[in-house]
């Protein structure tokens, strides 16, 4: 069986790529021909996402093996098959190229094409330039300056922060054992 993937970048609006690749190879065979089409260095964290309705994130597939404590299950690239994950045209995944900036590519199971297979994945078209890899914090500092230290008033106002504020008689102490003193003497 042979996937079918769009690959977009909703930062450069005129960029795509058009993959076909095995079922069988892995998330680090996908990673590693995106990582060939865009030109990048592999020398990222990268990972993949599986995506709902609504591109709302689910399980992550990494690059490296990650000690995590959850109950969910790790997923590395280069011990999981595309078909381990990949159900369903229609399917969507994220994969983030750039883990510091969280900055990632948009990718679709546009087709599922059973019967056959393929040994190499094939990058079938190919449009635009891919985003830079990763972004210079000093670039995108200056482009998005913090607000002046001493002048918050004019972009938060703390009510909409934090409500109307507390009022004291609004708080209930019944219940409440309050004895003076330091309780940790």
């Amino acid at each position: 069986m042979i996937f079918r993937l769009i690959m977009i970048s909703d930062e450069v609006e005129d960029f795509m790529r058009e993959f076909f690749i095995d079922s069988d190879a892995t998330f680090l065979d996908l990673h590693k021909t995106i990582l060939d089409t865009c030109h990048y260095a592999d020398d990222q964290l990268t990972s993949f996402t599986m995506c709902e309705d609504g591109w709302e994130k689910g399980q992550e597939i990494t690059l490296e093996e990650m000690d995590t404590d959850t109950d969910q299950d790790s997923y590395v690239m280069a011990n999981t098959r595309l078909s381990e994950l990949i159900e369903e045209e229609k399917q969507h995944l994220m994969y983030t190229f750039d883990p510091l900036a969280d900055r990632n590519f948009f990718i679709q199971v546009a087709e599922i094409i059973t019967g056959q297979s393929l040994d190499t994945p094939k990058v079938s078209r190919s449009q635009g330039n891919p985003p830079r890899q990763t972004i210079d914090f000093d670039e995108l500092m200056a482009r998005n300056p913090a607000p002046a230290a001493g002048n918050d008033s004019d972009i938060y106002d703390d009510d909409d922060l934090y409500g109307d504020g507390i009022d004291d008689e609004e708080i209930g102490l019944e219940g409440l054992e309050i004895s003076d003193g330091n309780p940790f003497e």
